[in-house]
């Protein structure tokens, strides 16, 4: 018989080799479709690990670590990101666009657009269409905030041989402004699976085809939404958005 010690010992062993053989397997990540239930629950499930990260970015601003803490924020703001392009996954048409979705869902660049927009806000955009700088192919944002990030995790060899060093690149006002950046990503109220179908039904039909019946869809949308108890009644805030513009 076994004693106490040696039975540890095979415990520990076998955890080892399971651990060992979970390892070699290739981690592949999911390509195709989900129900809105699966991207209600994958929606939320970024929107609070975006939290998670949002908060620890504040503690490292808080003590003057201030290169991390703007690494931190930007993968927050990444991880906030996906909430957009797991709701264009309930409307993909196609394969394609499945792949497309999925894509964009791991790519840093796609998730962190969003960055600038209380920098558009402070510069007057109240409409929807004022935020069309935010998905301009063409824009470079997404690609300044992800050097950020890299800047402020690693040292490197830039320009005429220059080392960077995050600590003297990085500073306390860039840090600041990326924190509550990525605080402001993570409000906002759990996603339910009804509103997902929702979205499905109004959303589907006009989806990437026509502009204008794009617009009309997303009004539609948040009005059954108030209907049915799942936004605030009153003013349609979603036409107000479209219209005329959001009052700050």
């Amino acid at each position: 018989m076994l004693g106490c010690g040696a039975r540890r010992c095979c415990v520990c062993y076998n955890m080892k080799k399971e651990h060992d053989a979970q390892m070699n397997k290739k981690l592949d990540g999911y390509k195709g479709r989900l129900t809105a239930e699966q991207i209600a629950a994958g929606m939320n499930a970024a929107r609070e690990n975006a939290k998670r990260l949002a908060d620890d970015a504040e503690l490292l601003l808080k003590a003057n670590r201030f290169p991390s803490a703007a690494s931190l924020a930007i993968l927050s703001i990444e991880e906030a990101g996906k909430v957009t392009v797991l709701r264009s996954l309930t409307v993909a048409r196609d394969d394609e666009e499945v792949k497309k979705c999925w894509r964009d869902y791991r790519s840093h660049t796609r998730k962190n657009v969003n960055w600038l927009l209380p920098e558009l806000v402070a510069k007057g955009a109240r409409r929807l269409d004022d935020f069309r700088p935010l998905f301009d192919e063409a824009s470079d944002h997404p690609f300044v905030l992800d050097q950020v990030k890299q800047i402020g995790f690693y040292t490197d060899c830039l320009g005429d041989a220059h080392w960077s060093r995050p600590e003297e690149i990085v500073d306390e006002q860039l840090a600041t402004m990326l924190v509550r950046v990525a605080i402001l990503f993570t409000k906002g109220k759990e996603v339910t699976t009804k509103e997902l179908e929702l979205w499905i039904k109004h959303m589907g039909p006009a989806w990437r085809l026509d502009e204008e019946k794009m617009k009309q869809a997303l009004i539609n949308w948040h009005t059954e939404m108030q209907q049915l108890g799942l936004a605030p009644r009153g003013e349609n805030k979603m036409e107000q958005f479209i219209t005329s513009g959001i009052t700050i």
